[in-house]
């Protein structure tokens, strides 16, 4: 089923007198209510700068495998790097994609000096410079702009809630941990009906903002409905959507859609760059005095949200990426101990 999704341009956020426009807010409000879903353009990109980073993320994947595995996330105690075809794990089964994960660049700290075991999530990144040196300046110009991208749109959102543009932000105050995925799905002849890009999922975080190519896949299921609409690309545009955190703090005004990616057909290929937009490590959001949505609190409870984000990020890493906790942090191997 295809269904419009709302497309707003964030260059009409604000008036001539610079303060938010409601004319923006509450619509961005409202369609991340239903369908849970924006897409968002006028955001600030630079000409050329969209094709410019989807044809250096192309040329890592078409690396030899070799290559590829030189970024090896399983040699990251921090999940960062290169994830084979196959080895993410989403609802609990193989996702027919490969990636690069990345994130702030930090020092590794050692574990004696934790105070908080989502601390090994910070750490350094894995870069393909001796082969495709372009894609670490083009990749941080891009997590440069949506951070500031994901700043205007988070006082958007709190003022098109009516609680004040800057209630969200000392949660973001410091050290932001924002990160991102560099992503290709391929279409496999061995791939059966059981096949899944990526399977339904809600995200586990704050706000994700992914800029996705023409060819299509992503799906939304929207709260109520028992029909999947396609997330049509727009050139250029960026998808928006609200991670679990963000609708409890909202009491269910902001909802995490269950989304998913389909398989391509065999032989070809999809990709985007995600770009997930998340408060401090050691940040927990208030909740926000608004009246309860009908059913948000159960929607909230099957949820199963940390209060702190390190912890929910956390979690997610060990979930998804088994591998690269088993080897790495046995003690936080099972996800059940989080």
């Amino acid at each position: 089923m295809t269904s419009a999704i709302p497309v707003l341009s964030l260059d009409r956020a604000r008036g001539a007198d610079g303060a938010f426009d409601p004319a923006f807010t509450r619509p961005l409000a409202e369609a991340l209510h239903a369908p849970g879903f924006v897409q968002l353009t006028g955001y600030g990109a630079a000409p050329g700068q969209v094709n410019e980073l989807f044809a250096a993320v192309t040329e890592f994947f078409d690396r030899p495998l070799e290559d590829r595995l030189a970024l090896d996330n399983r040699e990251s105690p921090h999940f960062r790097g290169y994830t084979r075809l196959g080895h993410e794990i989403t609802a609990g089964r193989p996702d027919a994609r490969e990636q690069i994960d990345f994130g702030p660049e930090l020092p590794p700290r050692p574990r004696a000096e934790w105070d908080a075991p989502y601390r090994a999530l910070e750490g350094p990144n894995r870069w393909p410079d001796a082969t495709v040196p372009q894609l670490r300046p083009l990749v941080l110009a891009w997590a440069d702009l949506l951070t500031g991208v994901g700043t205007e749109l988070t006082r958007a959102l709190a003022h098109g809630l009516g609680v004040g543009e800057n209630r969200f932000d000392p949660a973001f105050d410091g050290d932001a941990h924002w990160f991102g995925k560099l992503i290709r799905y391929v279409g496999r002849d061995e791939d059966g009906p059981e096949a899944q890009g990526v399977g339904p999922h809600a995200d586990w975080g704050f706000l994700t903002l992914l800029l996705q190519d023409r060819v299509g896949g992503l799906q939304a299921l929207p709260t109520g409905s028992r029909d999947w609409v396609d997330v049509e690309p727009v050139p250029g545009a960026l998808v928006v959507n609200v991670g679990e955190m963000l609708q409890v703090a909202t009491r269910g005004h902001l909802v995490a859609t269950q989304h998913r990616v389909l398989p391509c057909p065999p032989g070809r290929t999809r990709q985007s760059i995600g770009f997930f937009w998340s408060p401090r490590l050691d940040a927990t959001l208030e909740t926000l005095p608004l009246e309860p949505v009908p059913g948000a609190d159960e929607i909230a409870a099957a949820a199963d949200v940390h209060a702190r984000f390190g912890d929910n990020a956390l979690r997610g890493w060990v979930r998804s990426h088994p591998e690269v906790a088993a080897r790495h942090h046995p003690d936080l191997a099972s996800a059940q101990s989080l």
